[in-house]
């Protein structure tokens, strides 16, 4: 544990990409070696780079509300981990948040990786993690996230819980008729086989 514990004090110090962040370091994650399931989302937005919480935004609330599960176990690192592309805050764009930078998955993300070692489920959130974790895929966020049962029942590829995509959304009834009532059991089993 002491060496999991090091490296997370020298994830959190990192000022890799300091240079590139326009409000500066932060990362900002969550894990623990018993974690067991991995949220691999983006980057922080302003909002989270800010609290420094992970997910706590309106983003945060619909990805609670897909999972099935209240804030103190989302925020408990033991069974819960979360794990952006990137740690910090990217800065933002013409038409959003710029995209996670690449330096933290080049320099952490597989040492933090190795360490879960108890998952059973990973959520995979957005294009930028589904090209991480699912490379083979190549394809939209939407058609990884529609061939969700290729992975299943280890990896779950989502679209970012974002207000931004309020309209990928309504275009796709199925991802909340199907998908979300088969992760929600899926996570509430992970969690009940932790307990």
């Amino acid at each position: 544990m002491k060496g999991f514990k090091t490296l997370l004090n020298e994830v959190r110090a990192c000022t890799v990409c300091a240079d590139h962040l326009p409000l500066g370091p932060r990362p900002v994650l969550q894990l623990h070696p018993s974690a067991r399931i991995l949220i691999a989302g983006q980057a922080p937005g302003r909002k989270v780079h800010l609290s420094g919480t992970p997910f706590a935004d309106a983003s945060g609330d619909r990805l609670r509300e897909w999972l099935g599960i209240e804030s103190k176990v989302f925020y408990d690192p033991n069974r819960v981990a979360i794990l952006p592309m990137g740690f910090c805050f990217p800065g933002t764009g013409r038409s959003g948040d710029l995209p996670p930078r690449a330096e933290c998955a080049d320099e952490w993300r597989a040492l933090l990786l190795k360490r879960l070692e108890r998952l059973e489920l990973t959520l995979v959130i957005g294009q930028y993690a589904q090209a991480y974790h699912l490379p083979e895929s190549g394809a939209s966020v939407t058609e990884v996230v529609q061939n969700w049962r290729t992975h299943w029942p280890k990896v779950v590829p989502l679209p970012h819980p974002s207000p931004r995509n309020n309209l990928w959304l309504r275009r796709n009834p199925w991802f909340d008729s199907e998908l979300l009532p088969r992760l929600r059991r899926r996570v509430a089993s992970v969690l009940a086989d932790d307990a």
